[in-house]
């Protein structure tokens, strides 16, 4: 009888409260706040619908159908004054992504070079590269956009005096002209061609690593891969009679003709941008060298490797895994940083729909496709970003 009391009062002094169990006190707060952040939302929706329909402007996107009546200064593929708003919409978006991409690329390698030469041995080499940097960081973008298109570019010599590489790239004060590639039938079969050696390539890559680890012998992947990617569609190309040809700007009159043009609004967009951003490039680049031991660059020196071997094979790698982080969020500001190109004539996505909302009037709307296009670009880069991030990463055994 005696156990029978104890063991009863035992089970009741072990029932506890569900606001006294941390971990559904956590769980019923999460909720409760979610429920709050629903409603305000909600709120702040329905609050917007009401006033919208009050104004006798309900919330609509068939403005999107209607025809924009304007056109673009460069546009990445054709439009017309009767082209409807979601078409010239979609072109803004094409010249930011292109834009931004070009501008990624530039500003990776030019960093990569700048952050490189920031700490070499050489006195003037590495003051000119901390010169370049500091130079760029730290002076706004706007200004160096403005001081590229109305300074330099504007400076550029005419049409007739062009500037030009071979014969086939010509660049003057109206922009940058460059071979345009013409599809004939069959380029489908080269495209494929360099797809498959893309990824041959890679395979290469991971066997060579293999490889190396089981034997300690070099295979010469790099160089492989450069012939693969180059060797292999231009073999595809000669047996299928050329399908790919190149049309090369031609001065005709007053302007060129043919190839494919930048304007001189795309050009010093471009520039402007990339440099910029190159520079704070360069200062991740330096800053995760110098995160790697300096005793790996002594024991790989010390094993007879050579400079230029120890800072590609030993020191690049390992810093790879520290600058990946940092450089998320410079080609996100890559991509956020184009929507001043507005201000020197550039057609971005925020240019067209700043024009799209001055003639619809559809403030909210606009407003709502913008916000989802960068939103959209954004979670896409750093998504792809973090996952290689992991890919990268130092996992422990």
């Amino acid at each position: 009888m005696t156990a029978e009391v104890q063991g009863s009062r035992d089970q009741t002094t072990t029932v506890t409260p569900w606001w006294r169990d941390e971990r559904k006190r956590g769980i019923a707060s999460q909720v409760v706040v979610g429920l709050v952040l629903i409603g305000i939302v909600w709120f702040l929706i329905a609050n917007l619908l009401t006033n919208q329909e009050r104004l006798g402007v309900p919330m609509s996107f068939r403005f999107l159908d209607a025809p924009a009546g304007f056109q673009l200064s460069f546009a990445a593929i054709s439009v017309t004054l009767d082209s409807p708003i979601s078409r010239i919409l979609l072109v803004g978006a094409l010249n930011t992504l292109l834009a931004s991409a070009i501008t990624a690329v530039i500003a990776t390698v030019l960093g990569l070079v700048i952050g490189i030469a920031r700490l070499s041995n050489n006195w003037l080499v590495a003051r000119l590269a901390l010169a370049y940097i500091e130079a760029l960081r730290n002076t706004p973008l706007l200004l160096q956009l403005v001081f590229w298109y109305s300074a330099v570019v504007a400076a550029l010599p005419a049409v007739k005096s062009s500037l030009n590489l071979f014969d086939v790239i010509f660049l003057n004060k109206k922009g940058l002209y460059v071979p345009d590639p013409v599809f004939q039938p069959g380029a489908g079969a080269v495209f494929v061609a360099f797809i498959v050696a893309v990824v041959a390539s890679v395979f290469l890559r991971r066997w060579a690593r293999k490889r190396q680890e089981l034997t300690g012998q070099r295979f010469p992947a790099v160089t492989v891969s450069i012939l693969l990617i180059l060797g292999v569609p231009a073999l595809v190309s000669l047996v299928m009679g050329h399908p790919v040809e190149w049309d090369v700007p031609v001065l005709g009159g007053f302007n060129f003709s043919g190839g494919l043009a930048f304007q001189p609004e795309v050009v010093a967009l471009i520039v402007g941008l990339g440099l910029n951003s190159s520079a704070f490039i360069a200062e991740i680049i330096r800053g995760g060298i110098m995160a790697v031991s300096h005793g790996q660059t002594e024991a790989s020196l010390a094993l007879g490797l050579k400079p230029s071997w120890t800072l590609r094979l030993v020191v690049i790698p390992q810093a790879q895994r520290i600058v990946i982080p940092p450089m998320v969020s410079q080609y996100l500001n890559v991509v956020k940083n184009s929507t001043l190109a507005g201000f020197i004539g550039y057609p971005d996505l925020f240019a067209v729909i700043g024009t799209s909302q001055n003639q619809t009037g559809r403030a909210i709307e606009c407003i709502a496709i913008m916000m989802v296009f960068y939103l959209g670009v954004s979670l896409i880069i750093s998504t792809v970003l973090n996952w290689y991030n992991k890919r990268v990463a130092l996992v422990e055994r």
